[in-house]
């Protein structure tokens, strides 16, 4: 440390001495002994013993100080009959309990609590398109059990208390009636949702108001360090969250300065505010080139975490979870021979067009025409039509993704006023920054800004069914690809056995689902479809109508909409219809069916054309994931990013 650093440290300590003696008062706290609550009456299903665990762990861990914590069981382990049985241990409670959730899981989660409490709390979902909440008062919604809302709902009624909206001249600021509660319970569902703490959604979270605070998440928290800071702040694990001052006793845990720089509390400047987590775990472990130094302050996160979390594998409960065996198949086939030809002139375009940029030196300032590039190069290996028929939206007011051409899915719009299906822009935005350049816009070039936590641009339903790519193509003169045909032949291959098995089928292009469903129909196969462009309740009754209905084969689910949140046991096959680079998407796919309540053996198929693309986007993913699996410290974003040696070898194959 310098001197400077030296000096800065004692003002500190002098103004908190409770710094000196945190970590030494934290490590002699007890931790929770690992035992068997009794498996709650309430609850119809008979819980796992490690659930049982689970549960003894959540009901000691609100007795202690901190009042909630983070549950991080790996995903498909049931985090949420757990949770469900945590609110029915202290039933019935003086105040309700709320559960924020991601859009997709809104009506999946009601319905498990009325199945797994056999309809004995009282369930409200709190949503837009729900005519039940419209103008209910906070005293009616406060006779609910439990009031379920999603992250973008959430963050919505919290921008219009704090910010308003302009009408004319005019601010107009409106109540948030979630705000106004003091819950008995706050649960965060998927809560990386918050993890940059400075997002809308995650300003939304901290402004709840309840006496036990629960996160449950599947993503570990040695993957993203600074990221779990955000959780520590929710769950209000002082002092360890808290931003000290320098120059006075002033801590505090959603510390903001005001306009003029200065803390609004104690009215010091901003530089003389300190977050100790960041000194003493963060900055160590991300900046710091001593062995020694990180070593301490990853000892120093474990200590926090081994007393506010709870994190299970799969791979350690196998027995208990009865989970039947998982197998991954690769289905590779060669292009047709008409296929063939227009892929080869597609993949030679832009493999000249990646050179150039690369012998001009300008690579990293195309990022966006690169990966519009690999688009291309992906859909191609799907179906030509995808490009030859991509002008989704001709003459209709339907909103398109700038990225992948189609009618955008859970669709934002950037500062530049270009809209993007969420995970697509998500994904670009990874993969740039991989690469080491700043993201420009993919269609106006501008320097790209845009707020990921922003609610959904609504989508006119109808409007986006007349935009679909079979209303484009004259379908009695239509050709059907190698990779159709390939997934046809393994669903037939499937009903020849004499076996109902129900298959979900995933893509990330809209369009293909679309060119598959009209080839599987005519083929007798009944389906039903999920993508993004469906409100939370139309999206429950596709997922309902698939696993309650014998007759119908194939779910056909975007990944942008359906890869994660789903708990899907019906089905015990995944067809995983285009590779992705980053591995991660499609284990969280392959998790919808493989989870507790899976009956029988999963076979995951991935399908791939040899001589495409997508051979080397397989090896690429294997690569990615073997990096994953040897490093100590789990790096998930490294997984995301596409870098540019990732690039040349998509493009190159060297």
């Amino acid at each position: 440390m310098s001197r400077r650093a030296i000096r800065e440290r004692k003002k500190l300590e002098q103004a908190h001495p409770g710094i000196l003696t945190m970590w030494e008062e934290l490590e002699k706290s007890d931790k929770i002994e690992t035992k068997q609550a009794k498996q709650p009456e309430c609850i119809s299903r008979k819980l796992k013993s490690f659930q049982l665990e689970g549960l003894n762990w959540m009901m000691q861990q609100e007795k202690t100080k901190y009042r909630g914590g983070l549950l991080g069981d790996e995903m498909g382990m049931g985090k949420t009959i757990q949770a469900v049985s945590l609110i029915m241990s202290d039933y019935p409670a003086p105040k309700p309990t709320l559960v924020v959730v991601p859009p997709v899981a809104l009506m999946q989660w009601s319905n498990e609590i009325k199945d797994y409490t056999d309809g004995k709390l009282k369930v409200i979902v709190f949503h837009g398109q729900n005519s039940k909440v419209k103008g209910m008062s906070v005293k009616e919604l406060q006779k609910h059990d439990v009031i379920m809302i999603s992250y973008n709902s959430l963050e919505s009624l919290y921008r219009k208390e704090t910010k308003g909206w302009t009408r004319g001249d005019d601010i107009i600021k409106e109540d948030s009636p979630i705000h106004a509660i003091d819950f008995h319970r706050l649960i965060l569902d998927e809560a990386h949702s918050i993890k940059q703490r400075t997002t809308g959604v995650a300003r939304a979270c901290f402004a709840l108001k309840g006496m036990y605070k629960w996160c449950l998440s599947g993503t570990p928290v040695q993957n993203r360090i600074g990221e779990f800071f955000s959780l520590l702040r929710f769950l209000e694990v002082r002092p360890f969250a808290d931003y000290f001052c320098k120059r006075c006793s002033c801590s505090q845990l959603h510390w903001n300065p005001g306009s003029d720089h200065k803390c609004e509390q104690c009215n010091h400047a901003q530089m003389e505010h300190v977050s100790v987590f960041n000194q003493e775990i963060l900055n160590p472990i991300t900046t710091s080139d001593s062995p020694e130094l990180r070593r301490a302050a990853m000892d120093k996160l474990h200590l926090i975490t081994s007393r506010v979390m709870l994190r299970r594998m799969k791979r350690d409960h196998t027995a208990s979870m009865e989970l039947p065996p998982k197998e991954i198949v690769l289905h590779n086939e060669f292009f047709g021979e008409i296929e063939r030809d227009f892929s080869s002139s597609i993949m030679t375009n832009t493999t000249r067009q990646f050179d150039t940029y690369v012998s001009r030196g300008v690579m990293l300032n195309n990022y966006a025409n690169i990966f519009g590039l690999i688009m291309q190069m992906r859909q191609v290996a799907n179906h030509p039509d995808l490009i030859l028929k991509k002008n989704a939206a001709e003459g209709q007011n339907v909103l398109v993704c700038n990225i992948c051409d189609e009618p955008a899915e859970e669709a934002i719009r950037s500062k530049c006023k270009h809209e993007f299906c969420r995970s697509c822009v998500k994904n670009y935005v990874k993969s740039c920054e991989g690469a080491g350049g700043d993201p420009d816009c993919p269609r106006c070039h501008l320097p790209l800004s845009i707020d990921f936590d922003q609610p959904d641009i609504e989508q006119d339903e109808e409007l986006v069914k007349k935009s679909s790519i079979i209303n484009r193509i004259r379908m009695e003169n239509w050709t059907s690809s190698t990779k159709i045909e390939m997934l046809v032949y393994d669903l037939y291959k499937l009903r020849s056995k004499k076996q109902t098995l129900k298959s979900i089928v995933f893509s990330q292009f809209t369009s293909m689902l679309q060119l598959i469903e009209w080839r599987l129909r005519r083929a007798g196969f009944n389906t039903v479809m999920l993508d993004g462009s469906m409100t939370p309740i139309q999206r429950q009754r596709s997922i309902e109508y698939f696993m309650t209905n014998p007759d119908v084969e194939v779910f056909l689910v975007s990944l942008k909409a359906g890869g994660v949140a789903l708990n899907l046991t019906e089905a015990s096959r995944v067809f995983i219809v285009d590779p992705w680079w980053n591995p991660a998407a499609e284990w969280q796919s392959a998790d919808r069916c493989h989870r507790i309540g899976q009956k029988r053996p999963c076979v995951i198929t991935r399908l791939c054309i040899e001589d495409s693309v997508e051979s080397r986007m397989v090896m690429l993913q294997e690569k990615k994931a073997n990096m994953i699996n040897g490093t100590i410290n789990n790096d998930k974003v490294a997984m995301e990013k596409l870098t540019p040696e990732d690039m040349q070898f998509l493009f190159r194959g060297s």
